[in-house]
């Protein structure tokens, strides 16, 4: 189980630090169109569609690591004072009941929108625009799979601290 965990951990930490260097490529192409269309009166559609896309990749690939590091928002009302049993039954119900339906979901509903744009090799409506639409909706699919795989590392730690805290209670 442990191992499981750390595979999905390795994977999870290697995407979010490749999203962060898209963060960066993000701001530097935004500059860029701003410096383009004001200093040089010359916009680029393929540019300004290039931050779109970084935009999109970012939030669908860094969604998990946004998880694994405990960055996503909770409601810790109640949470917070409960044992740690609790805190981890909680847990895997919103494993169990909604990330997992979520990302299937998700994955169903996404599956043949994908399919047709890469049938079709969706390109931008802009004349000068980015050609490849259909890989960014690639991801897509994509954020359920992250998603998904992060779901199940956290749903098997929390078995792991279930353990930790029984073994602890008899020693």
């Amino acid at each position: 189980m442990t191992r499981v965990i750390q595979l999905i951990d390795f994977i999870t930490q290697h995407t979010g630090r490749a999203v962060r260097w898209l963060s960066l490529l993000m701001v530097l192409a935004t500059c860029a169109v701003v410096a383009l269309r004001y200093l040089f009166d010359t916009p680029s559609i393929a540019l300004q569609e290039s931050v779109t896309y970084l935009h999109a990749s970012i939030f669908m690939l860094g969604a998990a690591y946004t998880w694994q590091q405990g960055g996503h928002v909770r409601v810790d009302v109640f949470y917070r004072g409960w044992p740690e049993q609790r805190r981890q039954w909680v847990e895997r119900g919103g494993i169990v009941l909604l990330v997992i339906p979520t990302c299937v979901f998700l994955l169903w509903v996404s599956w043949e929108y994908v399919a047709n744009a890469w049938a079709i090799k969706e390109r931008s409506q802009e004349a000068s625009g980015l050609p490849f639409i259909y890989i960014l909706k690639t991801l897509i699919l994509a954020l359920p799979v992250t998603i998904l795989l992060q779901a199940i590392a956290e749903l098997l730690r929390t078995f792991d601290t279930q353990q930790n805290i029984e073994e602890s209670d008899r020693g």
